[in-house]
C-alpha cells in the first residue's frame, strides 16, 4: 500500500475533506489522496467537518455514513445546504438501503468498507474530472429546460434548478440525446463513467432529477421509463410508456 499516483485528470491540488470517526481508516484514505497529489482535511465528527468546511470550502467530501452524534446523512444535507460539494459516501453496510439513502440525500458516489483505497483515489478522480466546467461546450435546450456546461448552471423555464454533480450530468445527457431509449447499464456508462456498478445508483438519481424538472414528478412526461429497456428524454412531453 506504499505505491503512488498521480491524480489523473483531475485537478491535482483540489482540496478533499475526508470525514471518518476511524482513525486507522481516515489515515489511510488522507495518506492516499495526499500521495495522488491532493490537499487533504481531516475531521472525526460531523459538527468538526462543518467547522472545516466553512474555513475551507472543499472540491469534494469523502464522507462516512457512520458518525458518532451527526450521521453522514445530516453531514451532507447541512453542507449541501451550504453550498453545491460533490460527495462521496462511505459505508460499512452493504444494505442496499443505506446505499440508496445516500444517494436520496446527494451523494454523487459511495463506497462500500472494506474498500481498496486505490479504488477510492480512482473514485475521487473520475467525480472532480466530471465536475469541471466544460469549456467551449454550447448550451442545451428543451421543453422549458437549459443546461449551459460551461457554467455548470441548470435552469426550468429561467429559474436555476439546484442539481448535484450526477443530477447535472444526467440532464445534460438526456438533452443531447433526446428521444433515443438507453438502458441503466448504458447510462452508468455514459455519465458514471463505469463499466460496472450497482444500478439502483441510476435509478435512484433518475427518480431525483424528475423530481426537480417535471411538472408532476409521479407522471413524468419528459424522463420516460421504457419498459424493458431503461428511459428515454421525450422534449414533447407526451404520456410515460
Amino acid at each position: 500500500m506504499q505505491q503512488s499516483y498521480e491524480a489523473g485528470g483531475a485537478d491535482a491540488r483540489a482540496r478533499v475533506l475526508v470525514v471518518d470517526d476511524d482513525p486507522t481508516v481516515a489515515e489511510v484514505v488522507a495518506g492516499y489522496l495526499d500521495r495522488a497529489g491532493y490537499v487533504v482535511d481531516r475531521a472525526d465528527d460531523g459538527p468538526a467537518a462543518l467547522t472545516r468546511a466553512a474555513a475551507h470550502w472543499p472540491d469534494l467530501v469523502v464522507l462516512d455514513l457512520m458518525l458518532p452524534g451527526m450521521d453522514g446523512l445530516e453531514v451532507c444535507r447541512r453542507m449541501r445546504g451550504r453550498g453545491p460539494v460533490p460527495v462521496i459516501m462511505l459505508t460499512a453496510r452493504g444494505d442496499e438501503d443505506d446505499r440508496i439513502l445516500g444517494l436520496e440525500v446527494g451523494a454523487d458516489d459511495y463506497v462500500t468498507k472494506p474498500f481498496s483505497p486505490r479504488e477510492l483515489v480512482l473514485r475521487v478522480e473520475s467525480v472532480l474530472r466530471r465536475a469541471r466546467p466544460e469549456a467551449g461546450t454550447r448550451a442545451l435546450s428543451a421543453a422549458g429546460l437549459t443546461v449551459d456546461p460551461t457554467a455548470r448552471r441548470a435552469t426550468k423555464n429561467g429559474t436555476e434548478l439546484a442539481l448535484t454533480l450526477r443530477e447535472f450530468d444526467l440532464l445534460a445527457f438526456f438533452l443531447r440525446n433526446q428521444g433515443r431509449a438507453y438502458g441503466r447499464e448504458d447510462l452508468m456508462r455514459e455519465v458514471w463513467g463505469w463499466d460496472f456498478g450497482d444500478l439502483s445508483t441510476v435509478t435512484v438519481h433518475v427518480r431525483r432529477l424528475r423530481g426537480k424538472v417535471e411538472d408532476d414528478p409521479a407522471r413524468p412526461r419528459l424522463i420516460q421509463t421504457v419498459w424493458g429497456v431503461g428511459y428515454r428524454f421525450e422534449p414533447g412531453g407526451g404520456e410515460e410508456d
